[in-house]
């Protein structure tokens, strides 16, 4: 192997994990854009109000995906010192400006959605067509 390969691969193995990528994700997933975006249009929202606002999400994957954005600053978890305890999530000021970001990807994806639906039935038709041969 020649040092110039070698000098990658030892970058490689010793360079930071991708903090973009992870935090990018984080923020892009499915559960995470619906809770932001909720706790953003909302204000301060319990925990029984978000899950009954997204369809299809489990307790348990609204806990994990809850303490995921807390965990990375974009919602804020206050407990009021009441019998039963409430619990209250509102979106924080970092995650206010993602609001902008979310409206105009959504209006990336209204003006594009029939060219990429148009590409879909393309794609699976001639996927169809080769299954059939």
């Amino acid at each position: 192997m020649s040092q110039s390969y070698s000098d990658v691969s030892v970058q490689v193995i010793h360079s930071e994990p991708c903090v973009f990528r992870d935090i990018f994700v984080s923020v892009t997933n499915k559960w995470s854009v619906q809770i932001i975006l909720l706790a953003i249009a909302r204000g301060p929202i319990r925990f029984t109000e978000l899950e009954r606002s997204i369809p299809g999400i489990s307790r348990r994957m609204l806990t994990v995906t809850l303490r995921q954005l807390e965990r990375n600053g974009l919602i804020v978890r206050t407990v009021h010192p009441t019998v039963p305890p409430k619990v209250e999530y509102t979106a924080s000021d970092v995650a206010r400006e993602l609001e902008n970001a979310f409206e105009q990807l959504g209006a990336w994806v209204e003006r594009h959605r029939e060219f990429i639906a148009a590409a879909q039935e393309t794609y699976d038709n001639e996927r169809v067509e080769v299954a059939a041969s």
